[in-house]
């Protein structure tokens, strides 16, 4: 993790002098960023240990009592567009330390579509409606088949259940969404819910209101959310996993979806990495690549090389 702490400011020099006035001098923080090695991206079904990353050269800001180092925008921008040079399709990214604020965006402008992430705002709608403990138990074993497996049919019941659409969005407006709107209609597969577009930072939105105190969800429900994101099956716990340090946490869920128009796939990661009181909002969304695997490496790769500049794995 890169350090935050206090930094120290030369105090006042007091010339005296018998009819000379006080005079003071306070050094600035210079505010410059540096950047981290690059590693190749990797696939990761469970999170691995990483190789140690050289050390971080990034200048501070002071705010406040504690310092915040700067995020590279530029260099990391420039890694991913070499990265991504001659792979198919558009890709967006963001991720956002949540007690910080640092944030880093790629392409954000970009609406692409959720496939089974959406199962996450379903689910978060469902639990402002009713509250976990209240819910009967064939739609709490809905919701784990839904997030833990990532089951259409049971996504399909739910999407009934919170009114469909209209549902969908009024749940997305209380949690402060503003770019992600329901499709209309009857579920066929994923052909409703699935086909949601939505942008980087509205899932960033979604991720920290599950760790936010000032979330519409009440704290056991955002456990329950979590719970259910950090059990996913071995086989679906890919994508931002690969970006974890040893140690960390990762609360995920995934979604992989091949378009009718063009048979091409869209591969997209979202939910948060934890360790040591820090917590990572990451959104990883991608279009158009020609197999699952190809999708899931550019969504590793990309999530790799953007938290490398977040924080420095330990050795």
């Amino acid at each position: 993790m890169i350090a935050v702490g206090a930094r120290a400011i030369p105090r006042l020099i007091i010339v005296l002098a018998l009819v000379a006035p006080l005079l003071a001098a306070r050094n600035q923080v210079p505010v410059e960023v540096g950047a981290a090695a690059v590693p190749s991206p990797v696939s990761a079904s469970t999170v691995h240990q990483r190789a140690a990353v050289p050390r971080l050269h990034l200048a501070e800001e002071s705010v406040g009592r504690e310092t915040v180092a700067q995020v590279p925008a530029k260099r990391i921008s420039k890694r991913l567009d070499r990265f991504l040079a001659g792979r198919p399709g558009p890709v967006t990214a963001m991720v956002k330390e949540l007690e910080t604020g640092r944030v880093y965006r790629y392409h954000a402008g970009e609406r692409l579509i959720t496939a089974s992430t959406a199962k996450v705002q379903i689910l978060m709608a469902l639990l402002l409606r009713t509250p976990w403990k209240k819910l009967p138990g064939a739609v709490r074993q809905d919701a784990e088949k839904m997030i833990r497996y990532s089951d259409n049919h049971a996504a399909d019941r739910l999407w009934s259940r919170i009114g469909g659409a209209a549902g969908f969005d009024a749940a997305g407006r209380k949690l402060g969404l503003k770019h992600t709107r329901g499709v209309p209609g009857s579920c066929v597969d994923l052909y409703c819910w699935g086909i949601t577009r939505t942008s980087v930072d509205d899932q960033v939105r979604l991720m920290a209101a599950l760790v936010s105190g000032k979330s519409p969800l009440k704290a056991a429900d955002r456990r329950q959310v979590l719970r259910l994101m950090g059990a996913v099956v071995d086989s679906q716990d890919w994508g931002i996993s690969a970006a974890a340090c040893r140690g960390e946490r990762v609360a995920l869920k995934n979604g992989w979806l091949k378009r009718v128009s063009n048979k091409l796939w869209a591969t997209i990661s979202v939910g948060l990495i934890r360790s040591d009181g820090r917590d990572y909002a990451v959104a990883v969304l991608t279009e158009g690549s020609p197999e699952v695997a190809y999708g899931i490496a550019t969504v590793e790769g990309v999530a790799e090389r953007i938290m490398r500049d977040f924080r420095r794995c330990p050795g």
